[in-house]
């Protein structure tokens, strides 16, 4: 009977009890699940800040605003980058950030 009492706790305590191993395991396969998640957000363009995107057209890049008239074809957008005080408006026009 005390016997059976011992292996019963023993076995209930032992279960649950994590090796250092075991932890490591866990820790690493977190670890790649964060930085796999940030890959993943970056790559949806979770973090671009500008107003616009670089749309790739053959051989050369059109630059889209964010906030684009679909009706406009890609053609009309500019393929050189605003300046620091310029923006490309719906329309494909590079027009100063102030209007």
């Amino acid at each position: 009977m005390n016997s059976f009492i011992f292996l019963t706790v023993y076995y209930e305590t032992d279960c649950c009890v994590m090796t250092f191993r075991n932890k490591l395991k866990y820790a690493f396969i977190t670890v790649v699940l964060i930085i796999a998640g940030l890959a993943l957000a970056d790559a949806l363009g979770t973090f671009n800040t500008k107003p616009y995107k670089a749309v790739p057209h053959g051989s050369h890049v059109h630059y889209v605003p964010k906030d684009r008239d679909p009706s406009v074809p890609l053609d009309d957008f500019p393929m050189k980058k605003p300046g620091p005080h310029e923006k490309i408006s719906p329309t494909g026009q590079i027009v100063p950030k102030n209007q």
